[in-house]
């Protein structure tokens, strides 16, 4: 399960987010990880740390660009030491940064360099897949922030069709939440889940969790 907190929470939201979700990730049969806005990825990883819970950090995004005068940007060599995953390639980023296939093929090959483990966007099965991902999320725009997720058995299909082409774990990411998640993970489907508005309220959140036992 991964909460894609995006472009929300203050520091201190976000510290009581963990401690509300960290402990119960100590006692959930899958991984769990949260992707907060890059300016707490540090505190965020010191936090999960300190605490010792199972909770895993991701971030949201890396540059493509691995060190230099490229302003703004947040180097996978960076940020190596606080996240174990990052998003690549998210419809967002797509969409609102012009991220090309190329763009995020570059991110991929960076991430994988500093041992960053991808989550890798797709929105359909035609998108492609750089050699090497593990982790792949297929979230279809239609189904971003609307509050309309896909029909299970479309998706279904969609991560069947991912699969045909590699050993690949398959993330389903769109309008998801504590009443639809058990129909996505349902034997056949996907994998798992990249949750963002349900993923902002720790109640929520936990709701999810609990509904995938």
């Amino acid at each position: 399960m991964v909460a894609n907190h995006k472009s929300n929470k203050t520091w201190d939201e976000l510290a009581l987010w963990l401690d509300a979700i960290g402990p119960q990730t100590d006692s959930f049969a899958g991984t769990v990880i949260v992707c907060p806005t890059m300016a707490f990825l540090s505190e965020a990883s010191q936090k999960v740390k300190t605490a010792g819970w199972k909770l895993k950090i991701g971030a949201q995004n890396v540059s493509h660009f691995e060190t230099g005068a490229y302003t703004g940007e947040v180097a996978a060599s960076q940020m190596r030491d606080q996240v174990t995953y990052t998003i690549i390639g998210h419809s967002e980023r797509r969409r609102y940064f012009g991220e090309t296939d190329a763009i995020v093929a570059e991110k991929f090959q960076m991430a994988q360099k500093f041992e960053i483990k991808s989550i890798f966007c797709v929105q359909d099965e035609n998108t492609p897949i750089p050699a090497g991902v593990k982790i792949v999320a297929y979230e279809p725009i239609a189904a971003i922030g609307t509050g309309i997720p896909d029909k299970p058995e479309n998706a279904k299909a969609i991560s069947a069709k991912i699969k045909q082409k590699g050993d690949y774990i398959v993330l389903y990411g769109g309008s998801v939440d504590a009443g639809n998640i058990k129909t996505f993970l349902e034997p056949g489907l996907v994998d798992g889940a990249l949750i963002a508005t349900a993923s902002l309220q720790s109640d929520s959140f936990s709701e999810i969790l609990k509904n995938t036992k």
